[in-house]
């Protein structure tokens, strides 16, 4: 069955982590480009690559479970410190700016870097091209800022009126379009709402493709607001994604019990986009607002099962 998991950064990695549990999957995914802090933003500046943090935790994701695999993973993850010019890059994000510029091609990296891995599904970017983030942001004042950058639009504080990318029209990672007309399934989120999730529906091709995929939809909710969405109730997260993409339909809602409350509102916007809500324990057991990769595979497992 093929699947293609839409996000960026820690949502989408647990994402990953949790259907590569699930047997009998093939998994590409589709990441943000937006990424302009840190390494990724240093190395997006400096060397005029797409950001390559994003695109670094999904390998890891999906790295192979065998000793040398998991420990090119843990390779990739690792982190320089100190103040000199290479405190602060992870190894990952410097072998992916050398295969790109080595390959001169994004898809043709994550390819290579995807083989050293024995990754257990494919890595696309959303586009070759890198994208800005930008969004009006009204604070409690009543003033309405704009702001550009992903980092930026993360940790402002205030209500999110509206977000865009820049170039407004790039173009679709063609291999990307490839795997969502193939695909039998299409998973948004869990993630960052207006900087990881709906970024993909503003890429017009990309867009157009999901539109028309006789693919079957899940969205999985998140489990707590974060800067950028601490104004946005639960249900609104869902109509969120209808405003930027019109004519989106869904099958299932995946949340958290925990974590909705009151179900009813949320299972009313599930019905808007044609979903019925699955609530789900997908929390870690400790009572921090992250998912659980096994508890959310275990949640994964017969939604996904009904499309066999």
């Amino acid at each position: 069955m093929r699947v293609v998991a839409f996000g960026g950064g820690h949502g989408l990695s647990v994402s990953l982590r949790a259907l590569r549990r699930v047997p009998d999957l093939e998994i590409t995914a589709v990441v943000t480009v937006g990424d302009d802090g840190g390494s990724s933003g240093r190395l997006r500046a400096d060397r005029g690559v797409l950001p390559p943090g994003d695109l670094r935790q999904a390998l890891a994701a999906l790295a192979g479970s065998d000793p040398l695999s998991a420990g090119t993973a843990d390779l990739f993850q690792y982190r320089f410190d100190g103040a000199d010019p290479l405190g602060g890059h992870t190894v990952g994000n410097l072998v992916l700016c050398g295969l790109m510029e080595l390959h001169g091609d994004a898809v043709a990296a994550l390819d290579h870097a995807a083989a050293l891995l024995h990754s257990a599904g494919r890595v696309l970017p959303m586009s070759r091209v890198p994208v800005e983030i930008e969004a009006e942001v009204r604070h409690a004042s009543g003033v309405v800022e704009s702001v550009r950058g992903q980092h930026e639009v993360a940790i402002t504080p205030g209500h999110v009126e509206v977000v865009r990318i820049l170039p407004p029209s790039p173009p679709a990672c063609a291999e990307a379009v490839r795997a969502v007309e193939a695909a039998d399934w299409l998973i948004f989120g869990p993630g960052s709402w207006y900087t990881s999730v709906i970024p993909h529906l503003l890429v017009p091709e990309l867009a157009a493709a999901i539109l028309a995929s006789p693919a079957r939809r899940v969205v999985t909710l998140n489990l707590a607001a974060e800067k950028e969405t601490a104004s946005l109730p639960v249900p609104d997260h869902l109509h969120a994604l209808t405003r930027y993409l019109p004519g989106l339909t869904a099958d299932v809602v995946l949340a958290d019990g925990k974590a909705v409350g009151d179900p009813e509102p949320v299972q009313r916007a599930a019905e808007s986009l044609g979903a019925r809500l699955v609530l789900a324990p997908v929390a870690v057991d400790s009572g921090c607002p992250r998912h659980d990769p096994s508890a959310l595979a275990v949640a994964l497992s017969p939604v996904l099962g009904t499309a066999r």
